[in-house]
């Protein structure tokens, strides 16, 4: 007789109301209206929420010394540059799937004014900026196209109008990656911000569905230089106190990307051979204090173990094992993130809704 996995569900919690799909035994989460409406209040409350703040700034005099909002006058709210971005991502992936949001209103009138022609043209300035050339590399440059993409693939004369206000600051970054990435004769392989694998993953994304063709040979020929003979990946370190990433699993999605199927299965079987086994197990990351700036991020390293899990099982029905992992992950984390601390609201938001989107395909 088989076993059936019962996976234990947001209800339980009393914070998730969302319904499940049944498939192969889990409760499969999925983003609902009432979800949306829930998640959709994090980025809403700190887009435009200058402080606390976390600059990350050089200074290359006292002329630079500038309030948040002067210096990043479209992605100044949320704590930080990359959050801020991304909380517009979470937006932008809200509104396109349920355009009946209750705040929908709101929503757009926060998107047009942010992501002006007049904003966006500030932002590329401060990137253009003497002591700026590294900003944000490469994890807000990752969030970036991903958020250009988001509009791009969204038939709505709003997304037309924000995708053509952001095209300035979207060449840029693009542009950015193709100076940087000949560059690199290393791979940073670690679970915060500068992680490659992910900004090579997300960058990927938006040239594959732009037709950026120069930018995905470019990111195929780096990460096949990068990681084409690893093995072994010692997932049994992961995750480290303040991993929002994960290392092996991050990699993993890249190559899913840039590999043809079969060279893909061969290289998978060899870097992380414990995944083959229909019995793996990977523990989510445990978070003893949610009012802890880097505690929090484990709940980020759920999230994204998750959609990166679930990209693999969505291709590879050899492999749809993992999705298990995927939902333990969600089901540990989502019904905490609306919990009150701005440790993790302003920014977790994105990467559950990532997450979730992650079982639609």
């Amino acid at each position: 007789m088989k076993n059936i996995v019962v996976i234990t569900f947001y209800i339980l919690f009393g914070v998730f109301s969302a319904k499940a799909q049944k498939n192969d035994g889990l409760k499969i989460p999925q983003l609902t209206l009432t979800e949306a409406n829930r998640l959709s209040k994090l980025p809403l409350k700190c887009m435009n929420n200058e402080f606390p703040n976390r600059l990350g700034q050089t200074l290359g005099g006292p002329e630079d010394i500038k309030s948040p909002s002067e210096l990043h006058p479209a992605f100044y709210g949320c704590f930080d540059w990359h959050s801020s971005v991304h909380g517009h991502w979470s937006l932008v992936s809200l509104l396109k799937q349920f355009p009946e949001l209750d705040n929908a209103a709101e929503v757009v009138a926060k998107l047009k004014n942010n992501i002006s022609k007049e904003h966006i043209a500030a932002e590329v300035m401060y990137f253009n900026g003497k002591h700026n050339k590294i900003y944000e590399r490469t994890y807000g440059w990752a969030w970036l196209l991903k958020l250009a993409e988001e509009l791009h693939t969204w038939d709505d004369p709003l997304a037309r109008e924000l995708e053509n206000n952001l095209q300035p600051l979207t060449d840029l970054i693009v542009k950015r990656y193709m100076e940087f990435l000949p560059k690199l004769n290393y791979p940073i392989r670690v679970g915060e911000h500068p992680n490659t694998a992910f900004g090579l993953s997300f960058a990927w994304d938006y040239a594959d569905k732009t037709g950026n063709t120069a930018l995905k040979q470019m990111i195929e020929k780096r990460a096949r230089d990068f990681y084409l003979n690893d093995f072994s990946c010692p997932i049994s370190w992961e995750p480290g106190g303040s991993d929002f990433l994960s290392p092996c699993i991050e990699e993993a999605a890249i190559m899913l990307r840039v590999l043809p199927d079969a060279e893909f299965k061969q290289w998978f079987s060899k870097f992380l051979p414990d995944m083959q086994s229909k019995d793996y197990k990977l523990q989510p990351g445990v978070v003893s204090d949610r009012t802890d700036g880097k505690l929090v991020h484990l709940d980020g390293v759920n999230f994204s173990r998750a959609w990166c899990l679930n990209e693999i099982a969505n291709e590879y029905p050899e492999y749809a094992h993992l999705r298990k992992i995927a939902v333990e992950h969600v089901n540990y984390s989502l019904p905490n993130i609306v919990d009150g601390n701005y440790e993790g609201g302003h920014w977790l938001g994105s990467f559950a809704i990532y997450a979730l989107n992650s079982f639609k395909k």
